[in-house]
């Protein structure tokens, strides 16, 4: 037996140890400190995509078990606010220890819950305590303003949590993500209800566990557990949550947005994206290639800032293509919690089948699949690296999100016609710029549709920086102070000085 085969015996064992407790207790909602069975006692099952086996049940909340958390976070709310940030930073910073410690849990839970490479999980799990530890050390000054004097009024300006906020997060990297939005709420001194994904809701529960060891109040932050239909739609009108945080699909966005409407939320959605890739000829193609392929088939295509189109210039392109289909070809596709593995299994059945349905509709419309195309195997939901090349700007493979390891390739000749084709979609989430030339860089850079854009370089993320799409990818920012901006309400105080003269309105003769 090699180093790697015992390496993941090693990794099924401990997954084993961790997944035991679920088995019999199941995964439960944690509504004011308290962990709870669905109050209708009605459960789901989930299993793992990496051989259909049974993972735990599943509480499935309702609009009862909703309510009880949002009035959990609304009575949390005045206490939770009025914390000094200095103590809500320690709790934070807390939290993150404590996801430090048990990264290896949270990493092997993810991948085996959603389908995820091990070797891109374990830095999520990482990811996650780094998120808590930035926000942590912002909100001793979140509530900082501005002091704007006129001639008559010194205006003094504060920021104050809005209120209980609810979280919907999505299934693709979802400890991660849930981190990525809760921290910043907290440290805005927001009380929070959390709705994860149904496909993937074990790391959210081990994330509430660890918030709650590190001393946060009862009521801060509930896990309510279900499906979007019920579950997410009581939490999305329910009257005491003040804001949604949302991340998924820009249909389900438009649906939260109505639900939303009755009761006046504050809304922040990050939603889908077909972001391009862009290739000059001037580029250093190698790197280029490196950043192409990592950007679509790493986390399985399963992440909204995929590059899922690849814009070549003409003049390299045949040279680009044959470099990428060996490269396509050689990625390694197998069990998630395999150190070697670089694509896992695709979370479920449903988005197995929605994925492979693309396979059909490229031959359809008359692009040549010359990578993957096929499923592996007969058990788990793998599917090979797929590269759509002879593709034009109006298929449907072209402008819809696949959202799996699947990249179309389209060739451009001039810089006009790559940016006519980088705009060609509903979406704006990202954009990535290949070439040598500055003048270029900031020209195409400022007439690209995306709410982020980087030059020769993969995505990389700065947390202080904004976070967000334009068109239909999403409506706010993430990171920085920006987040603070969705999870703080501003105030502004006016002073008058003392030569200020009020006008007089039927005044009284003297």
């Amino acid at each position: 037996m090699n180093a790697a085969s015992d390496k993941l015996n090693a990794n099924l064992s401990s997954l084993e140890t961790y997944l035991s407790r679920f088995k019999d207790t199941g995964i439960l909602n944690l509504i004011n400190g308290e962990t709870r069975a669905a109050s209708s006692g009605d459960t789901f099952d989930i299993h793992s995509p990496v051989d259909e086996s049974f993972i735990a049940s599943v509480a499935r909340g309702s609009e009862d078990d909703v309510d009880a958390a949002a009035k959990a976070a609304k009575h949390a709310f005045k206490e939770w606010s009025s914390t000094p940030g200095s103590k809500r930073r320690e709790i934070l910073h807390r939290i993150a220890d404590l996801i430090v410690e048990r990264a290896e849990e949270i990493a092997l839970c993810e991948s085996w819950d959603t389908g995820q490479a091990l070797r891109f999980m374990s830095k999520a799990a990482l990811r996650g305590a780094e998120n808590f530890r930035f926000f942590a050390d912002q909100a001793p000054g979140a509530r900082n303003g501005q002091s704007l004097p006129t001639a008559t009024h010194l205006n003094v300006t504060s920021r104050q949590a809005i209120g209980p906020v609810g979280v919907i997060t999505p299934w693709n990297t979802p400890f991660m993500l849930s981190t990525w939005k809760i921290a910043p709420a907290l440290a805005a001194g927001c009380t929070v209800v959390h709705k994860p994904a149904e496909f993937s809701p074990l790391t959210a529960r081990l994330l509430a566990e660890i918030a709650h060891e590190a001393g946060l109040p009862a009521g801060v932050w509930n896990l309510v557990n279900g499906f979007g239909e019920d579950t997410g739609r009581a939490l999305t009108e329910h009257p005491d949550i003040k804001a949604i945080s949302f991340v998924g699909e820009s249909k389900t966005g438009s649906m939260i947005t109505k639900q939303g409407a009755d009761t006046l939320k504050r809304m922040h959605f990050e939603l889908g994206g077909k972001n391009p890739v862009v290739v000059f000829d001037d580029a250093n193609l190698d790197r280029a290639l490196d950043a192409a392929v990592f950007m679509i088939y790493s986390l399985n295509g399963e992440r909204c800032t995929s590059s899922s189109r690849l814009l070549v210039q003409q003049s390299v392109a045949k040279e680009f293509r044959e470099k990428l289909i060996a490269r396509v070809n050689n990625i390694l596709v197998g069990h998630p919690l395999d150190p070697a593995t670089e694509i896992g299994p695709l979370i479920h059945k449903t988005h197995f089948d929605k994925v492979m349905s693309y396979m059909s509709v490229a031959r359809e419309d008359g692009a040549e699949i010359v990578a993957g195309g096929e499923r592996i195997g007969d058990s788990g939901w793998f599917v090979q690296p797929t590269l759509f090349t002879n593709a034009t700007s109006g298929m449907r493979i072209s402008q819809e999100e696949i959202f799996g390891p699947v990249l179309t390739m389209l060739e451009f000749d001039t810089e006009a016609e790559a940016l006519e084709i980088a705009n060609d979609t509903i979406y704006g989430l990202a954009g990535y710029l290949w070439t040598e030339n500055l003048s270029r860089a900031l020209r195409f850079s400022d007439a690209m549709e995306a709410g982020m854009i980087w030059v020769n370089s993969e995505n990389n993320r700065h947390l202080p920086t904004p976070f967000g799409g334009v068109k239909a990818s999403g409506i706010g920012r993430d990171g920085g102070d920006w987040s603070f901006e969705f999870y703080m309400e501003q105030k502004n105080v006016a002073f008058a000085n003392g030569e200020h003269r009020i006008p007089q309105l039927g005044a009284l003769p003297s």
